[in-house]
């Protein structure tokens, strides 16, 4: 019986990376988790796993099939600081760089790398329907993701095909942008974020996962992939969906101005603006989305 193949996970402890832990190991690979703080890393999925702090800890007579690479200091967790701004750089382009310099050195390098990315590449873009073809705005984000998208891309060198998720507003029961989302919800108070008319390209965890591994096993996944669910809709209609499935008002909106004083960049560029994804290539590939619309991909996370 062959070896299992093996999988190299960066980001793999967080709230994407644990379910897509345990989805490698249900399809038959061994998985190397990197993380800065193994030791720290607990409730991972049992079976074929093992956690490194360095990529020196990789046996260097086995060789490791594919990467996903999905490390980054989280964007909206407040204002955008220099300091901050310097973090989401090192956290994901410097990241990535390392991994290329670790297998440009290896004697099999990888042969598949699903890098991640955002939604934010495409800046503020109003109504425009945004395919992975779509062009972008200027903006912090676009030069974050571009600058992160690049450095994956140089293991193209290599003979890796690179696949680079693009992914959108993701919803899953146990953390991401809807926990923060739901105490004044739950409360009547949630509603309409500024105007309310920018839009939410969002995704279910599961689908997300499933989609991640869908570009490791087609060969004709690769270059952007926009990791966002069809049912795309503004951020109004997110609030009123939201408030139907918790039986809750969702009417007071949150001022833009507001927003702006607390957040500052942040609020502008992932709050107050929004992308109109349309998960093309996904679609065109046979993937096949268990939560195409919200309001089914909503009940299921709050098992309502």
């Amino acid at each position: 019986m062959p070896d299992k193949p093996i999988a190299l996970v960066t980001g793999g402890t967080g709230f994407i990376g644990r379910p897509l832990c345990r989805a490698l190991l249900d399809a038959g690979y061994r998985v190397s988790v990197l993380s800065r703080h193994p030791e720290s890393a607990r409730d991972m999925p049992a079976g074929d796993l093992k956690l490194i702090a360095s990529l020196d800890q990789l046996a260097p007579d086995i060789a490791v099939q594919v990467i996903v690479n999905l490390a980054g200091e989280p964007l909206a967790a407040g204002r955008w600081s220099s300091e901050r701004k310097k973090l989401f750089f090192s956290s994901r382009v410097g990241t990535t760089e390392i991994l290329f310099d670790y297998f440009s050195r290896v004697e099999t390098p990888p042969e598949v790398l699903v890098n991640g990315s955002a939604i934010g590449y495409y800046g503020a873009q109003g109504s425009n329907i945004l395919d992975e073809k779509g062009d972008f705005a200027p903006g912090f984000s676009h030069d974050l993701c571009s600058a992160w998208e690049a450095a994956a891309d140089r293991f193209q060198a290599l003979g890796t095909r690179v696949s680079k998720v693009r992914t959108g507003m993701v919803l899953g029961p146990d953390g991401g942008a809807l926990a923060a989302m739901l105490p004044p919800f739950r409360f009547g108070l949630g509603g309409p974020i500024g105007s309310g008319k920018q839009w939410v390209s969002w995704i279910h965890r599961d689908d997300l996962v499933a989609m991640i591994l869908h570009c490791l096993n087609r060969k004709d996944m690769s270059g952007p992939v926009n990791g966002t669910a069809p049912g795309v809709v503004t951020n109004r209609e997110f609030a009123k969906t939201l408030g139907k499935v918790l039986r809750r008002p969702a009417f007071l909106p949150a001022p833009a101005f507001m927003l702006k004083l607390i957040f500052g960049e942040m609020a502008e560029e992932l709050l107050l603006s929004g992308q109109k994804v349309y998960p093309r290539k996904a679609l065109q590939t046979h993937f096949t989305f268990q939560y195409p619309d919200l309001e089914s991909a909503l009940r299921q996370v709050l098992n309502r």
